[in-house]
């Protein structure tokens, strides 16, 4: 196959599987090599076994990160600092790109950057929501309230005013406060529960302040 020819299906730079090239009549080794060949030369990146996008300048569309995480552990979605700093929650720019999900935890570097993905139980995977990113890319990103309680879950000591205040938390007028304590209470877990408290009279401490 050459190279002019595949690109057609998969100009748009968006992720794409090994699977693509195997429909049809195809050999799948002859397949197989091809990615490999191409991955060689420059043309493709691998981000997993299986798993690739297209490599500037043969990009029509750059993947947005969290589009791509979604991609390499199907199943999970986007949350912890990167959502919180999506959301405009934290002041500090995340180059690590961290999801969560019910798989193993795992951690990829790839020539897009950096996934990390951590194990919730069933019973916290709920609370995301499938986000427009622009260029009609979507992703499944969690909202800003399970955002911050999926980290404080996964964080030991998360419910100490201390932790709380040194993750420099912003913009709390942005989180429903009673959506917060409904989904902390939601989770069954005395630690979420105080920490969304410290959060709330957080955001009423400053409000107030903003106020006089």
């Amino acid at each position: 196959m050459e190279f002019t020819v595949f690109l057609e299906p998969v100009a748009d730079g968006l992720v794409f599987e090994t699977s693509l090239l195997l429909a049809g009549a195809v050999d799948p080794n002859y397949a197989r090599q091809q990615l490999s060949r191409w991955t060689k030369a420059g043309k493709l990146y691998q981000l997993r076994r299986g798993l690739y996008v297209l490599a500037p300048p043969f990009q029509r569309v750059k993947p947005h990160p969290f589009l791509v995480a979604n991609r390499m552990v199907p199943g999970s979605y986007v949350s912890l600092q990167s959502a919180l700093s999506y959301h405009g929650l934290i002041p500090e720019y995340v180059a690590l790109t961290t999801s969560v999900g019910t798989m193993r935890p795992t951690r990829w570097d790839t020539p897009l950057g950096a996934y990390e993905f951590r194990h919730i139980k069933n019973a916290l995977f709920w609370g995301y929501v499938r986000m427009a990113l622009g260029g009609e890319q979507w992703a499944f990103v969690a909202m800003p309230e399970k955002a911050l309680l999926d980290l404080l879950h996964l964080h030991p000591g998360a419910d100490s005013p201390d932790y709380l205040r040194e993750l420099r938390l912003q913009n709390l007028g942005q989180v429903g406060l009673d959506r917060l304590a409904r989904q902390a209470e939601h989770t069954r877990s005395a630690k979420l529960r105080r920490a969304a408290a410290v959060v709330a009279e957080m955001a009423r401490s400053k409000r107030e302040y903003e106020e006089l």
